[in-house]
């Protein structure tokens, strides 16, 4: 119930925010507006304020169908004007007017994203510490000489540092960076003293296409260091099996001394040999006295690789911190996350066109309704920022080149306005016709991500 909720709630809102650009652009710019709807189909709720601006008699409609919205404006090409409201039709409006009208949607859009980050910056987010679990063995962190525990303090690329807030900070770095083939810059607070070091994380290496989990795995830094401590352990497990108890802290497995919990998720999911779990001797603490136990783990498959699994929660909660900004700073936050995040937006689906990213990258109402209900579950700040991330990729599709999108329409107006004449009726229709199509192409591809992403 939770997920549907928050699922309406984001399309609502982003909808809404979107139609209202248009709407409220157009009644400055002096187009009469018909209808305001946030959904399409069967109207569930209808209403016409008394007091509206100047010579509008707007209509305000919520319809049953909610992918989606529309601004109904007086125009010619939809059905008969009146001689004296001619004026008011938005086809007669002058070329700088009608796109600014198709233009304030998408920005909407992106304003609203600006907003939402900054407020999550002003409100605060508790985040893990950017403190190193062990890295991914064969991984690009190991070659680059990191071995966990090391607390990075600031990051970057091409030498222009800035300092890391969190964990979930550094993963947003590495992402883009992964993403856009560039080395990110860490330097490492020294210990005992010592002077603080930097390092280079190689990213460039990877030509990544995808941003899921095994893009991570080939950077090696999956998560924030945490004890290696065993917590709830599930009823006829491999964990139950085996004697482990909540609050085992887990001290070595096999020969290797274990100093995190990333590091002994690691061990356990890489203790098979081929299709057979592989026995192996834990040395753990129990209430502060050494216990030897035989653990042999159950081979699960996971994305068509065996791994091991022993049915219990490893590795305590890592160390937090409380993220946040003053007025300004947090302000001035908003506006370089929304950019960053459009930015990384267009040159994704740049590559995706030229083949340079994955498709699988495109995803559809099922992966956002899921998502929706988990970042409402994490608290309030958590889903301020996925309605903030939503927003931008609302924004910067609305923007694409397609004539069925608004992108598409400020591209007939940039025609017109190097040409001096509008697109004609013959090539709106096959353009429209065309638009279509690659829409409900792109739609299907999202779709079918989405039911392998959640039920393959």
């Amino acid at each position: 119930m939770l997920t549907v909720i928050a699922f309406v709630v984001a399309l609502g809102v982003l909808i809404a925010v979107h139609e209202y650009g248009h709407y409220r652009v157009a009644v400055a710019c002096g187009v009469k507006v018909l209808r305001f709807s946030v959904g399409f189909g069967k109207t569930l709720y209808r209403w016409q304020p008394r007091r509206q601006h100047p010579g509008q008699a707007t209509e305000f409609v919520i319809g049953a169908f909610p992918f989606g919205g529309y601004v109904k404006m007086l125009d010619e090409r939809e059905g008969p004007v009146a001689p004296e409201e001619r004026h008011r039709a938005f086809n007669t409006q002058p070329l700088r007017s009608r796109a600014a009208i198709v233009a304030a949607g998408p920005i909407a859009n992106l304003l609203l994203a600006v907003a939402l980050y900054t407020a999550v910056n002003w409100i605060g987010v508790e985040e893990p510490v950017a403190r190193l679990a062990r890295p991914v063995a064969a991984s690009l962190a190991e070659a680059a000489g990191l071995r966990g525990g090391e607390h990075v303090l600031r990051a970057g690329f091409e030498g222009q540092l800035e300092p890391v807030d969190s964990f979930e900070d550094l993963r947003w770095r590495m992402t883009r960076g992964a993403l856009d083939s560039r080395d990110l810059t860490l330097e490492i607070a020294g210990e005992g003293g010592r002077p603080a070091r930097e390092l280079v994380l190689p990213l460039s290496r990877m030509h990544a296409k995808d941003a899921d989990p095994q893009m991570f795995r080939k950077i090696g830094l999956l998560a924030p260091l945490t004890r290696p401590e065993i917590g709830q352990v599930m009823a006829e497990s491999a964990a139950e099996r085996a004697g482990l108890r909540s609050g085992d802290v887990v001290r070595a497995v096999g020969n290797t001394a274990i100093v995190d919990g990333q590091q002994l998720r690691e061990a356990i999911r890489t203790s098979v040999d081929g299709d057979q779990p592989r026995a192996q001797t834990w040395q753990v603490l129990r209430g502060g006295q050494p216990v030897e136990l035989v653990v042999t783990p159950e081979v699960r498959d996971d994305n068509g690789a065996k791994v091991g699994r022993i049915g219990a929660y490893v590795g305590a909660p890592p160390e937090m911190v409380t993220v946040r900004q003053g007025p300004i700073e947090g302000f001035w936050r908003g506006i370089v996350r929304t950019w960053e995040v459009s930015a990384l937006t267009v040159r994704m689906m740049g590559k995706m066109v030229i083949g340079e990213a994955s498709l699988k990258n495109l995803s559809g109402p099922l992966t956002i309704a899921d998502y929706a209900g988990k970042s409402a579950s994490l608290g309030f700040t958590q889903y301020l920022v996925f309605l903030a991330l939503i927003s931008v990729s609302l924004g910067v599709l609305n923007l694409m080149p397609l004539p069925v999108l608004d992108g598409g329409h400020l591209m007939y107006y940039l025609w017109e306005g190097l040409t001096g004449k509008g697109v004609s009726d013959a090539w709106m229709e096959r353009l429209q016709r065309g638009g279509v199509a690659l829409l409900l192409v792109m739609m299907s591809v999202a779709l079918f991500n989405d039911v392998t992403r959640l039920f393959g």
